[in-house]
């Protein structure tokens, strides 16, 4: 159980933080950028959520506790350690992967098939998806550099791939079900 009773440590005034097996590091560490990364994704959909209702925004919902639980996987390094900790250590699991790729074949098969490059836009919505699919992007790069430097839990590198595509497929939904995406025209402006 988390107890934040005191919101400023000072602790960090000397550009270090703690990461979740108590190692202080640079606050520019790969690592700390990959869970950073993460918590910047969950105050983007934290926006988009304004816009969902219904059985969106608990599929949403689920979706940001499960950036707390990839925070929590990338904030805590050498996997190989996990049984070594006082606390069980939360990592990313296949589940939440596959819960994704169910989500995702479902609302796409609501969808007509794309025959062009879609615009991020239409709906409110579905703008602010499109921008949480290219954080969750970002999120992915860092998350893939860290694992060309340390271990990283493979599930969690998938689970921020799938979720990506995910808000595309979301941000369709938003839009009409694909009947107000934005198609992108090549050359239009030449």
């Amino acid at each position: 159980m988390v107890v934040l009773n005191k919101i400023y440590t000072k602790t960090g005034d000397a550009g270090e933080t703690a990461l979740g097996d108590g190692q202080r590091v640079a606050k520019h560490a790969p690592r700390v950028i990959a869970y950073g990364t993460a918590d910047e994704l969950n105050a983007t959909l934290g926006l988009a959520r304004q816009h969902a209702e219904g059985e969106m925004d608990a599929r949403l919902a689920r979706i940001q506790n499960d950036l707390f639980d990839l925070g929590a996987d990338l904030c805590c390094p050498d996997m190989e350690r996990d049984h070594e900790a006082e606390y069980p250590r939360l990592r990313v699991a296949e589940a939440q992967v596959a819960r994704l790729e169910a989500e995702i074949d479902e609302m796409n098969g609501a969808l007509e098939p794309l025959r062009s490059f879609i615009l991020p836009g239409g709906s409110a919505l579905a703008a602010h998806l499109h921008l949480c699919r290219t954080v969750a992007r970002r999120a992915e790069r860092y998350a893939v550099e860290l694992a060309t430097m340390e271990h990283v839990n493979p599930a969690a590198v998938r689970y921020l791939n799938r979720l990506s595509d995910w808000f595309f497929v979301a941000g369709r939904i938003a839009n009409d079900n694909g009947r107000a995406d934005v198609l992108w025209v090549p050359g239009a402006n030449r």
